[in-house]
C-alpha cells in the first residue's frame, strides 16, 4: 500500500499544466501580485536591510535577483531568504486556512530558481503557476492532517513548518525531480522546519518565511544529490507528526482525481500590516468611532472612560504596551487605538513616532479584553466586539464577524491593485509596477518568465548602503 509520504512525492511529480483550473489560476493570481507587492513594499525595512548585509558572504555561481534591488544579486537560496524576509517584514502577507501565510515560502523560490536555472524550453507563465500551486498545496494537504492547525497557533509559526515543505515541493517540481527525489525532499525539509511563536512580534519573526524558502530549496538541492531521509516521514508521528497534535495523516487522492485546496479555500488579503487577528478589532472599532466623531472632529479623547474589547483568546496578540512597531503589529490594544483615534490603519500607523503619540498611550490605559466562550481562536470563525464607554455613561458597541479582505469578504481586483501599486511604487517606478500588474493578469498566456524578473530588478539602487526609513 502507497505511504503519505510517497502519495505526496506522487502529487508533487505528477501534476501538469492541465490539471490546473479557471479557479486556481485566478486565485493563485492574486496570491502572486500581492505577494510582490508586499515583498516589494518590505525592501524598505530594516530587517531586510540586516538580511541582506548578512547574505551578501555568500557566493555562487549561480545568481539570483533580490526584488527591487537592480545591482543586486544572491546565490538562489539567498535570494529567496531575503525575498521571503521581506514578504514578511511587516506582516502584511496573504493568509490561509487552517492558518499559515501560503505565498511567501513559495513565490521567491520559483523566481530565484527561474533566473538561476535557465530551463529548456522556456519557463512560462503556466510553468509558475504550477510550481507555485504545487507549493500551496502541499500545506494545505498538511495542514489539514491536525484539529490543533484549524485554530490560530499556539506554539510554532505554521509557515516555519509547512511552508519549508511547500517549498521544498515548489523546488522540487521547477527542477523536474523524480518521484524519488521528490520524497526524499521532503524528508531533507522536516528537518529544517520549524520555529517557536516565541519570536513573534519581533525582527526575527520576519526570518520564519525567508528560511523557509531557503530551507525548500536547498533541500531540493540536496536531494538531487543523493541524500537520503526516512521514506515515510509524513506518515509518522516522530517524523512530521512532531510537530502537530492529533495528527492524522491520510494517503492523497490519485491524480486522475485530484482537486485543489485553493478551489475550495480562498485566501485572507490583508489592507494594512499586522496580524490578521486585528483585521476584525480594527473593522469594529472603526465602526463605534462613527459614533463618537462627526464631520472632521477629533476623537474626544478625554471624555473616554473604558474600552471593552471581546476578542478569542490568542497570547500572542495580547500586547497591552507595545513599544516597537512589530510590537504594534501584533497588538489587539494598539490596533483598536488607531482605528479609534484616526479612523483607519495604514501602513504609517506601525511607525514609531505614530505607536508614542500620547493620545494613543492614553487610549491605551483605557483597554480591557474579555473572552467569550464562544469565540474562538480561529480565522474561520472569530469575531470582534468594540465597547467605548464614555464618562457620561453613554455607551456604544460594534461587531464585525467579517472584514474586508476575509475569503468570505474578499477584496475586489480594483482594491487589490490599488493595494499592489502603493506598496509597489516605494520601490519600483510607476511605469514598471502598471507592467507587473498587466504581467500578472495575463500570466497564464506568459511564454517566458524572464520578463517578470527584468521587472523585478528595479531600475535605481536602493538603500542597502544605510539603515533604511522604516
Amino acid at each position: 500500500m502507497k505511504s503519505v509520504t510517497e502519495s505526496f512525492a506522487t502529487i508533487i511529480h505528477g501534476l501538469r499544466v492541465e490539471h490546473l483550473t479557471d479557479g486556481v489560476i485566478q486565485r493563485s493570481k492574486r496570491m502572486i501580485l500581492d505577494t510582490l507587492g508586499v515583498g516589494l513594499l518590505g525592501t524598505s525595512t530594516e530587517v531586510f536591510y540586516k538580511a541582506s548585509q548578512y547574505s551578501k558572504i555568500y557566493t555562487s555561481n549561480l545568481s539570483s535577483t533580490v526584488w527591487g534591488q537592480p545591482d543586486f544579486k544572491l546565490p538562489p537560496a539567498y535570494a529567496a531568504f531575503v525575498n521571503g524576509v521581506a514578504i514578511h517584514s511587516m506582516d502584511f502577507d496573504d493568509t490561509w486556512h487552517p492558518a499559515t501565510h501560503p505565498s511567501g515560502a513559495v513565490l521567491p523560490v520559483i523566481t530565484a530558481l527561474s533566473e538561476a536555472v535557465p530551463q529548456s524550453p522556456k519557463f512560462s507563465g503556466l510553468d509558475l503557476l504550477l510550481a507555485f500551486n504545487v507549493g500551496i498545496e502541499v500545506q494545505g494537504r498538511l495542514l489539514h492532517f491536525s484539529k490543533e492547525a484549524q485554530d490560530i497557533p499556539k506554539r510554532f509559526h505554521p509557515p516555519s513548518v509547512v511552508g519549508t515543505l511547500g517549498s521544498a515541493a515548489a523546488a522540487s517540481k521547477f527542477l523536474g525531480l523524480s518521484l524519488t527525489k521528490c520524497r526524499e525532499a521532503l524528508a531533507i525539509a522536516v528537518s529544517h522546519a520549524g520555529a517557536p511563536l516565541a519570536n513573534a512580534a519581533t525582527q526575527t519573526k520576519p526570518l520564519h518565511i525567508g528560511n523557509a524558502a531557503r530551507h525548500g530549496i536547498e533541500a531540493a538541492f540536496l536531494a538531487m544529490l543523493g541524500l537520503q531521509g526516512n521514506k515515510k516521514i509524513l506518515d509518522m508521528e516522530t517524523g512530521f507528526g512532531a510537530f502537530y497534535a492529533n495528527y492524522s495523516p491520510k494517503v492523497l487522492p490519485a491524480i486522475d482525481s485530484h482537486t485543489w485546496l485553493l478551489d475550495l479555500q480562498d485566501v485572507a488579503f490583508k489592507r494594512f500590516p499586522s496580524h490578521l487577528a486585528t483585521h476584525w478589532v480594527a473593522d469594529a472599532a472603526a465602526s463605534v468611532r462613527k459614533h463618537l466623531v462627526t464631520g472632521g472632529a477629533p476623537l474626544p479623547v478625554d471624555r473616554i472612560q473604558k474600552i471593552v474589547l471581546r476578542i478569542p483568546d490568542v497570547q500572542y496578540v495580547n500586547r497591552p504596551c507595545p513599544d516597537s512597531e512589530h510590537e504594534a503589529r501584533h497588538s489587539f490594544q494598539y490596533v483598536a487605538c488607531a482605528a479609534l483615534l484616526d479612523g483607519t490603519v495604514t501602513v504609517p500607523s506601525f511607525h514609531k513616532a505614530q505607536i508614542d503619540r500620547p493620545q494613543i498611550r492614553q487610549l491605551l490605559k483605557m483597554v480591557e479584553l474579555e473572552y467569550p466562550e464562544d469565540n474562538l481562536p480561529s480565522f474561520n470563525t472569530l469575531y470582534c466586539e468594540v465597547t467605548v464607554t464614555l464618562k457620561d455613561g453613554a455607551t456604544f458597541k460594534e461587531r464585525t464577524n467579517t472584514f474586508y479582505g476575509h475569503w468570505r469578504k474578499p477584496l475586489s481586483q480594483e482594491d487589490l491593485q490599488e493595494k499592489f501599486r502603493a506598496n509597489a511604487s516605494r520601490t519600483l517606478p510607476i511605469d514598471k509596477v502598471e507592467s507587473l500588474i498587466r504581467l500578472i493578469e495575463n500570466l497564464e498566456d506568459v511564454e517566458d518568465c524572464s520578463t517578470l524578473i527584468t521587472l523585478l530588478k528595479g531600475s535605481c539602487p536602493r538603500r542597502l548602503q544605510n539603515v533604511p526609513c522604516t
